[in-house]
Order: C-alpha cells, then sequence, then structure tokens
C-alpha cells in the first residue's frame, strides 16, 4: 500500500513539473512574440518567463488552494430566496433592474439572485 501512495506521489510531481515546464515556454513564447514588438520590451528568457508565473501567482493568486464548493453561494442564494415572500422577492428585482442589471432573478427564471 505505502508502494502505491510513493507511486501516486511521483506521477503528481512528474505532470506538475511537465505542467511547470509547458506553462513556462507559453509565457516565454507568448511574450516574446507580442510585447517586444508591441512595447519594446526586451525579450525574455525561459527562466524570467518561471518568474512571472510565480510573480503572477503572488499577485493575483495565492498559495492556498481552491476551496471546495467554491459555487455554495448558489444554494444559499435559491435558499434565500425561496423564504422571501412574493413582496420581497418583487422588491429584490426592481432593486436589482434600478441598478442597471438586466434579466430576470430567480428560480423561475433559471437565474438566482447574487
Amino acid at each position: 500500500m505505502k508502494r502505491f501512495w510513493i507511486l501516486k506521489g511521483l506521477k503528481l510531481l512528474v505532470f506538475l513539473g511537465a505542467a511547470l515546464a509547458v506553462f513556462g515556454y507559453a509565457v516565454m513564447a507568448l511574450w516574446n512574440a507580442v510585447l517586444p514588438q508591441v512595447t519594446g520590451l526586451h525579450a525574455i528568457g525561459y527562466g524570467q518567463a518561471l518568474a512571472l508565473l510565480v510573480l503572477a501567482r503572488l499577485l493575483f493568486g495565492s498559495f492556498r488552494g481552491r476551496r471546495h464548493g467554491g459555487w455554495h453561494w448558489r444554494h444559499r442564494m435559491r435558499a434565500r430566496w425561496e423564504q422571501m415572500t412574493p413582496e420581497e422577492r418583487e422588491r429584490f428585482r426592481a432593486s436589482f433592474a434600478a441598478r442597471g442589471h438586466c434579466g430576470g432573478i430567480g428560480p423561475e427564471t433559471g437565474a438566482t439572485a447574487p
């Protein structure tokens, strides 16, 4: 059983390494194909592309990983919607439309409240 987990871990490391290599190459290729001609910036190497990936992750993402149940808010809003009276639903629709949002809101239209 222990051997199974070791092999699974090694496969994961190989996959992550390959994914990092592909993404790094893609960043380098896209940067070198677009930005030097458009902005006059210098071309970058593979190591700089990997550093850009890490920088982008730090600035725009996080190292916490993804939360499970990211769509859970839809279920909470559906439950809220179902607890509203018809008058409350109509007031919500009117306030939503007044803010410039288009389309219907509610389970009967196939959409959920935000």
